[in-house]
């Protein structure tokens, strides 16, 4: 499975307002994300099922891959293209095994040692911050671009930055050479959603042609 990492959104309800959640998510996508992620902290396993059907087709609509937040039970019964954990969830073994080899598994980390040994482990592609202070998240821990440019040069698997970047610090991020940028806020609490999907594609495809080091 070839994956686009140029743009992961990630979902945060809270953050849509007034909004309507759905309608947003499609409006990002129509925009250029290229990954989506479901993150439901907060939902009853029914309501995260419920939720994750209907992004499941919206997701289809657009070709876009639907990686789920955690929630391994989830992933599975709404058939998911792949799993995202963090260094306290379920161990990459347990979900690989489980999940088979055929579905992306991502990890959190926030050094160069978690990114290592996620990668000998089996994981599929990293997410690595916070890069920048984030409020959709209080348990982060922050990484340098310096910390980041030095994980991507070590590990051979893709890597994504996330916490607190947006249009004003994308391309900085991106001239460390990574993947791509994961980002929430900065799409989905805009009030031109798909706007801001398109701006910020427009700076990683920027960054990328102008060949931004590897």
């Amino acid at each position: 499975m070839k994956i686009d990492y140029r743009l992961y959104l990630v979902t945060d309800r809270r953050l849509v307002g007034d909004k309507d959640f759905y309608q947003s998510l499609e409006e990002a996508l129509a925009g250029g994300v290229t990954l989506l992620q479901l993150r439901e902290k907060e939902a009853s396993s029914a309501e995260f099922y419920r939720i994750a059907l209907q992004i499941r087709e919206l997701c289809s609509r657009y070709r876009v891959p639907l990686i789920i937040n955690d929630r391994l039970d989830i992933a599975q019964a709404v058939e998911a293209d792949g799993l995202h954990i963090g260094q306290q969830d379920l161990p990459l073994s347990v979900a690989r095994r489980i999940l088979g080899n055929d579905k992306l598994i991502g990890v959190s980390a926030a050094t160069l040692d978690e990114a290592v040994l996620a990668e000998r482990q089996g994981a599929d592609y990293l997410g690595v911050g916070a890069m920048f202070p984030t409020g959709t998240k209080l348990d982060t821990r922050p990484v340098s671009l310096a910390e980041l440019k030095c994980i991507k040069e070590t590990v051979p698997i893709p890597v994504v930055a996330i916490g607190g970047i947006g249009a004003q610090n994308a391309a900085g991020v991106m001239e460390t050479g990574i993947d791509g940028i994961s980002v929430v806020s900065a799409v989905l609490a805009q009030e031109d959603v798909q706007g801001a999907a398109r701006r910020l594609r427009q700076i990683i495809d920027g960054c990328q042609a102008q060949k931004c080091p590897d």
